[in-house]
């Protein structure tokens, strides 16, 4: 594979693309596939049950496919799943999952991963992601589509973040961010609904006034969470442009596992 550079190592039974291209000295472990137009930069370790997608781009000192770091971990063949047209940035770290969960940690497709970023086992990431520098998940995180995660977020074990969601800098995340929501602060808290994000992606300005409303019917009005769950089934039955979207954050609420941030 003349894609392959001479001084790299790269398992035999590895299932690699004729088209991967591997840098100087990266290794690649005997379970690992990696689908076509994928490049691999140098000193690249990828190992364990790892599977790659097309057309990624995974540049220097990355360690994908290493063991959890989970005390409970007794070796058993747990996965990595990376989709397509992802750019992972340098000295990136992504574990295999573990059996007490999905057994598996994934993440989607287009998404921007910056360096130094740590995703723990089990994690979930969807598609089209934005993960600065430092951003740090915990194990069992689940992050929506176009969620973005600021430099040196930390977000603790069995957090959801949710999709369109922005988290701020240096944020300290112990609870999940609903849809569309901008968290962020010290102690984290809601700041409002991450606009410039809905226009970049083609929201129109009726579906964000209806997501406006329903950040209102959760943040601003003084409702319980049950009596805000009933407002916001209200709003999405008389509000047909953003019904989906109100929904959609509906939904999560019911789904939330440690409460969200509020």
């Amino acid at each position: 594979m003349s894609g392959i550079h001479p001084t790299a190592i790269v398992d035999p039974d590895a299932n690699l693309d004729p088209t991967v291209q591997v840098g100087p000295y990266s290794i690649i472990g005997p379970h690992v596939t990696i689908g076509a137009g994928t490049r691999v930069g140098p000193h690249v370790v990828i190992e364990g049950h790892t599977t790659i997608g097309r057309d990624n781009v995974i540049y220097q000192f990355c360690s994908l496919g290493a063991a959890p770091q989970d005390k409970k971990y007794a070796g058993e063949d747990t996965r990595l799943e990376i989709g397509d047209r992802n750019t992972i940035r340098e000295f990136c770290s992504f574990n295999t999952g573990t059996v007490q969960d999905a057994s598996v940690t994934r993440l989607g497709n287009d998404n921007w991963i910056l360096a130094y970023v740590h995703l723990a086992h089990d994690c979930q990431v969807g598609s089209h992601t934005i993960f600065s520098n430092n951003a740090t998940l915990a194990g069992h995180v689940h992050v929506g589509d176009h969620a973005i995660l600021s430099g040196f977020a930390a977000v603790h074990q069995f957090c959801k973040i949710g999709a369109h969601a922005f988290v701020g800098m240096n944020a300290s995340l112990s609870q999940d961010v609903p849809p569309f929501v901008l968290a962020g602060g010290s102690p984290v808290a809601p700041r409002g609904i991450n606009v410039e994000g809905l226009r970049r992606r083609g929201f129109s300005p009726d579906e964000i006034q209806g997501i406006r409303t329903a950040y209102r019917l959760l943040y601003k009005s003084s409702l319980t969470l049950e009596e805000a769950k009933t407002a916001l089934d209200a709003e999405a039955a008389a509000n047909l442009a953003a019904a989906p979207h109100i929904l959609a954050l509906r939904q999560f609420l019911d789904s939330a596992s440690r409460g969200i941030v509020r």
